[in-house]
């Protein structure tokens, strides 16, 4: 490294054998010029060999062990981000985002934040959060609900297509710009339906017509709902794949990244909360569809900007075929790696589909359908990926099979009236809603804190064998209130869930996603970062809306009536202590012992020992084995791995 007060030269040589130079100046000038355009398809030798003549680092950030000369200021190498503490929150927190942005940009997680803040912490959580009011108030059944919401959140198991088709197919030359532009629109679109059903009268007019109306009128609220929710699948996918290529270059970064990420949705769904409740209980859900409105639009300038980091493609590129005017199709990259790239693309459009047949059609259907669909996937991953990453991505489906949803059922408890409750929690939506989301939200903050301070430094097994225990545990106080034990003792309803369910499961929820996110994260394999990503996340995502949809049918089959004035929930401590507490104790860790025991901040698998594809590549192409193994044996990285 060659360093003065207006320069910073750092020499770098890549595991890819090719030595470059890396230029930093005070400024940032050029950082935008040197981006990686697309982590799917990022891998091009040419590509990286031209950029190599001008740039070490074609991501436009520090790598690993470069020194930062930033405001004339000389640093340490980066490490770990420090995490933010109790006793100098402010201090503490002003250099945790500097460390953070030696590896991300400030650019990159401004684009994050708004994404998080407005979209996952905003309208995703305004439109789960009302799918409750909202069905109940059309006579919609709990069961039937949690079918309604496997729908609407299917849009997050199709990440993997999702991934795939911004990879393939840059628009205007961008991989992710313009696809990230048209999910704000598909947004937008849904809100102005909801917008116009609400102005209309029309939800009035179809409780009055019947169970017929109501029903027709709530599947045109799911797909509106559906398309809120897509936008911010893909607004979030492609921040996924971004920060997961980054990750995999610099794993000192640990989960700094995920727990900031986490922190700016848990702050919007702490203002979110502030509000739903009250305006639920008015049952003013025009104006909460016109606040949907505004945020679904806050993501748009900052996208429109190129806040995400990616380079301009053009159809002079190897392998780039233009397709017409302002689309192009990576069609080299697609027959490189085409099995992985099918199998991922089948994942992502399989959701919509269960989800149509589950919701739609027939519940059985649907199950034995999903179950064919796992299989399928679980035996293409078997023979695509390396052996590491099939053990771990089959823990993943384990685990995340492993915990059947009764959630409905338990929020159409809490908010039952008093005759369809006689002397239950009667809780109202502001209560429920907003008050219980606020004290969560403080959780939730406290709880992203607590583990970058004292879980983020132990190894993958242990952290996930104790969240899955606590989370298990957590959902006793969800039995003591059922069962009135709490009333038995004199603590109200209200202090009890206060102090309970919504301090202990969100504290939970936080300490499992973490780890989880990371996980997912770590997976991803060079080059093709994004759609890998997309793929582990997809496929727990799509187990996860398989659990709810076998949650539904176990509340179909259990006889439970949730709505109404003949109520019936005796059926439901049952499922609770089997389903909430046992199953997913006894599924899920053992699953955790199929994930390699390797601390956060190492890479939990090894592509450069496992040249997983290059060996496909080597057998399918003995004709340019030759000149691959000249530039390996030019690698010091690869003949130190021969040894």
């Amino acid at each position: 490294t060659i360093k003065n007060n207006n320069l910073h030269i750092s020499f770098v040589s890549s595991n890819r054998g090719m030595s470059s130079i890396d230029i930093h100046t005070p400024d940032g000038m050029d950082a935008g010029n040197n981006i990686d355009p697309s982590p799917l398809i990022g891998d091009d030798q040419s590509y990286h060999t031209s950029l190599s003549i001008i740039s070490g680092n074609e991501r436009g950030f520090p790598k690993k062990g470069s020194i930062s000369s930033d405001n004339n200021v000389d640093t340490d190498p980066l490490g770990v981000p420090s995490p933010p503490t109790w006793r100098r929150p402010i201090s503490s927190a002003r250099t945790y985002f500097t460390e953070l942005s030696g590896f991300f940009s400030w650019k990159f997680l401004s684009w994050l934040a708004i994404d998080q803040c407005f979209i996952s912490g905003g309208s995703l959580a305004l439109v789960t959060t009302l799918s409750l009011p909202l069905f109940k108030e059309l006579g919609i059944g709990a069961a039937r609900q949690q079918l309604y919401m496997s729908m609407i959140l299917s849009p997050f198991a199709m990440k993997p297509f999702i991934g795939v088709a911004s990879d393939l197919f840059p628009i205007r030359g961008y991989n992710k710009k313009y696809f990230a532009l048209y999910s704000i629109l598909i947004g937008l679109l849904g809100c102005s339906v909801l917008l116009g059903l609400y102005h209309s009268g029309a939800t009035e007019m179809a409780v009055i017509q019947g169970e017929d109306a109501s029903q027709r009128l709530a599947d045109i609220i799911v797909i509106c709902f559906t398309a809120v929710v897509y936008e911010a699948a893909a607004l979030d996918i492609l921040g996924e794949g971004k920060y997961a290529e980054l990750m995999r270059d610099h794993p000192e970064s640990g989960s700094s990244i995920i727990s900031f990420k986490f922190g700016w949705a848990m702050l919007g769904s702490l203002v979110t909360t502030i509000f739903v409740g009250p305006l639920s209980d008015a049952g003013y859900f025009h104006v909460l569809f016109w606040i949907t409105l505004v945020l679904s639009l806050m993501p748009f300038y900052p996208t429109l900007a190129g806040w995400i980091p990616e380079r301009l493609r053009t159809f002079q590129e190897p392998g780039m075929v233009k397709l017409c005017k302002g689309c192009l199709y990576d069609q080299g990259s697609f027959q490189e790696k085409k099995m992985p790239f099918i199998v991922i693309t089948l994942c992502g459009l399989s959701a919509p589909l269960l989800a149509a047949v589950t919701t739609y059609a027939d519940l059985a259907i649907g199950v034995a359908f999903s179950a064919g669909l796992i299989t399928a996937f679980l035996v293409a991953t078997y023979y695509i990926f390396p052996r590491t990453f099939f053990r771990v991505f089959l823990s993943i489906v384990i685990g995340y099979m492993g915990s059947v949803s009764v959630g409905s059922a338990l929020g159409y408890y809490y908010t039952a009236s008093e005759e369809c409750v006689p002397n239950g929690p009667n809780f109202s939506y502001t209560y429920y809603v907003t008050v219980t989301g606020i004290v969560g939200s403080v959780v939730n903050f406290s709880a992203v804190i607590l583990y970058q301070n004292f879980l983020s430094n132990w190894r993958f097994r242990p952290v996930l064998i104790v969240t899955i225990v606590i989370g298990s545990l957590a959902s006793i106080v969800d039995l003591i209130i059922i069962m009135r034990w709490n009333v038995a003792i004199g603590i109200p309803d209200t202090v009890f869930f206060l102090l309970g369910n919504a301090v202990f499961e969100n504290l939970v929820m936080i300490l499992q996603s973490i780890p989880f996110s990371a996980v997912f994260a770590k997976m991803a394999p060079p080059g093709m970062e994004s759609a890998v990503f997309a793929y582990t996340v997809g496929i727990a995502n799509f187990c996860g809306m398989v659990s709810s949809i076998l949650g539904s049918g176990v509340i179909r089959w259990s006889g439970m009536v949730t709505v109404g004035d003949t109520c019936d929930f005796k059926a439901l401590p049952t499922l609770i202590v089997i389903f909430r507490m046992m199953v997913p104790m006894l599924v899920g860790i053992p699953a955790v012992f199929l994930i390699p025991n390797v601390f956060q901040t190492e890479q939990l698998i090894d592509w450069d020992q496992e040249r997983w594809y290059e060996n496909k590549s080597d057998v399918a192409q003995p004709s340019e084995q030759g000149s691959k193994k000249k530039d390996f044996n030019a690698d010091p990285l690869h003949e130190r791995h021969l040894a």
